[in-house]
């Protein structure tokens, strides 16, 4: 059964540019979300990226971290790997591409993200993606991508489950909050031995550690994935005026859960808010469970910018070209992390003030250097360096 079968109902021709626009619009955006993460989480050397102790402006910071970035912006990678994953098999079968042939270059390429994801660790940083997603992507090829309506009908009632044991997490929270003793206890983070080390030899030592665990944290996003997915099943982005209450209700929702859960973490980490070490830890566990509906909360917002874009600008159109050149946008930041926030680089966050600061002014600057970049490439035609060397390693040298 081919792929499409799920949007043969599709109510009327879609615009080119609509089609073209909501996935690469939604996977650019995604990038200023990470690079804020990842900025924070490198210059802090802890996972997930806090100073302890804020004062002033970094109190705020700290509360808009904790609330719209940390655990929020690689459920967006999550749920676009998913649907990204049903775009490319739609253009392998669009392309005359038997079932067989499909599922052996989505094979191949997932193997070949295992790899990249090995390397960008072992070369520059612990927190890679891609190699988990590369995990996910195979058992989605195999398990998951013929499957029909109804099955995937199953990912709908897992997020259903998911939403109540958040609401269950969030009113024990509050009610430990309402009844319970108070104390100093700091929101637990995490030390990364590779962000903090005094060389890069013993940097990637580190990460060689590092990384296996790391990517056995990421493979459950596979339900995040599954949602993508389902979502490209019903072309959600490519249509996004014939879903508007949908995503409209997804963003709702989505980054309602995610706020809502994240609160609690956000003001302990502003310093705004005292408890015990046990609560503290809850509060960790209930931001990161809330964070997984930011995934499809952010993608349904950058769903319905789309819808409203009848014809993309320069901004939109080099945000957009970011999107569809995301793998070097994403290994470019990783560079640039190595060489201005490393503590044997240039280590630019302990030199002007606030670390915090300094560190997301600094990601906001990559990220729009590869805005920029990708802009002018995609004047030029070109794809990305990474994009072209996935492809050549996918469909060999001719491709």
């Amino acid at each position: 059964m081919s792929i499409d079968a799920a949007s043969q109902t599709s109510r009327g021709p879609v615009r080119r540019a609509e089609r073209a626009l909501a996935p690469d619009l939604a996977r650019g955006a995604m990038l200023l979300i990470i690079a804020l993460a990842n900025a924070a989480g490198v210059v802090f050397a802890t996972q997930p990226g806090l100073d302890a102790t804020p004062e002033g402006i970094e109190r705020g910071l700290n509360v808009l971290l904790f609330e719209l970035v940390h655990a929020r912006g690689y459920p967006v990678f999550a749920v676009m790997f998913g649907y990204g994953l049903v775009q490319l098999a739609r253009r392998q079968e669009a392309s005359g591409a038997t079932p067989k042939q499909v599922r052996s270059v989505l094979l191949r390429r997932n193997l070949w993200l295992v790899v990249f994801g090995f390397a960008h660790a072992a070369l520059l940083y612990y927190g890679d993606f891609l190699g988990a997603y590369g995990i996910v992507g195979i058992v989605m090829t195999l398990a998951l991508l013929r499957r029909g309506g109804k099955f995937h009908r199953i990912v709908l009632v897992i997020w259903t489950g998911a939403a109540v044991q958040v609401v269950v997490m969030g009113a024990v929270v509050v009610g430990g909050l309402i009844g319970g003793p108070g104390g100093s206890a700091p929101l637990p983070t995490t030390p990364v031995g590779s962000l903090a080390a005094p060389g890069y030899l013993e940097s990637m030592l580190d990460r060689l550690g590092e990384w296996p665990t790391h990517t056995l944290t990421v493979l459950p996003f596979v339900l995040l994935a599954w949602l993508g997915m389902w979502a490209a099943r019903r072309n959600i982005l490519e249509e996004p005026a014939h879903h508007r209450t949908l995503l409209r209700w997804t963003a709702v929702l989505g980054l309602g859960v995610a706020i809502a859960g994240g609160l609690p973490a956000a003001l302990l980490s502003a310093g705004w808010l005292h408890v015990n070490e046990s609560a503290a830890g809850l509060m960790l566990s209930l931001h990161g469970a809330g964070g997984l509906f930011a995934g499809p909360g952010y993608v349904a917002v950058f769903g319905l910018i789309a819808m409203r874009v009848s014809r993309p600008g320069p901004v939109v159109g080099a945000l957009s070209a970011l999107g569809r050149r995301s793998l070097s946008g994403y290994l470019f930041q990783s560079v640039a992390w190595l060489v201005l926030l490393a503590p044997f680089t240039l280590a630019l966050g302990d030199r002007f003030g606030s670390p915090t600061v300094t560190g997301l002014i600094i990601a906001v600057a990559v990220w729009l250097a590869t805005v920029l970049i990708a802009g002018l490439l995609d004047k030029r035609e070109q794809a990305g360096p990474a994009e072209i060397v996935l492809r050549r390693l996918i469909y060999g040298p001719r491709a």
